[in-house]
């Protein structure tokens, strides 16, 4: 029996293997892995002639990586920069001949038609996808949210007439079920932080409250 011996040059050994390409995601994200799978209602124990469930899954999964919301409303002739009201400026209002269906301003916010009987998941089962096994901090949950790009401004004044709306993605950091409202940050290519750089946890609650 002889002792398993590491040769010298070991590092410089495994810099010249070459590997295959991989699926693993290798980009640094604040969102858990399971915040991406969508929900489907299909049995555990594959039944004969059906997909198995994690193969639905990751179609789904791949699915919905491809869809984008502003790109279905715009395909729908829906500007997204319309959708939010504004201030009702009756000095500036543009001509009959020039619009193009109504001459009254956008004025009903979107929660008024908002409809949650078909979806998949309740805020809270949304809210809880960001706890991972053995973890004690919940993680923020990806999304895209409908902002002002211009955020010193968009506080102010959210109703502003200089003010311009983006579909931007987001992390969802909580909710509060009394208002119906969600606290979401911006998120940078998959990483949500605060102004020091640390990922932000628990929905922005720090033990200093």
């Amino acid at each position: 029996v002889t002792k398993f011996k590491m040769p010298t040059n070991f590092r410089s050994l495994l810099d010249k293997q070459m590997v295959g390409s991989s699926s693993e995601s290798l980009a640094e994200s604040d969102f858990p892995v399971q915040s991406f799978k969508p929900k489907v209602q299909l049995p555990f124990e594959r039944i004969p002639g059906q997909n198995p469930r994690k193969v639905e899954i990751e179609r789904r999964r791949r699915l919905y990586l491809t869809l984008d919301i502003a790109e279905l409303l715009a395909s729908k002739g829906i500007d997204s920069n319309q959708l939010i009201p504004r201030h009702y400026d009756p000095d500036n209002m543009p001509p009959i001949e020039e619009t193009k269906d109504s001459v009254f301003p956008i004025y009903l916010p979107l929660k008024v038609f908002d409809n949650d009987e078909f979806d998949c998941r309740t805020p809270e089962e949304w809210i809880s996808l960001g706890l991972e096994p053995g973890c004690s901090d919940r993680k923020p949950v990806p999304g895209k949210a409908l902002l002002p790009t211009d955020d010193v401004l968009g506080h102010e004044d959210p109703k502003s007439q200089e003010l311009i709306y983006k579909w931007i993605d987001v992390g969802v950091l909580d909710y509060d079920k009394e208002t119906d409202l969600y606290l979401v940050h911006k998120a940078d290519k998959g990483l949500v932080r605060d102004e020091k750089g640390r990922p932000i946890l628990n929905g922005g609650v720090t033990p200093e409250g």
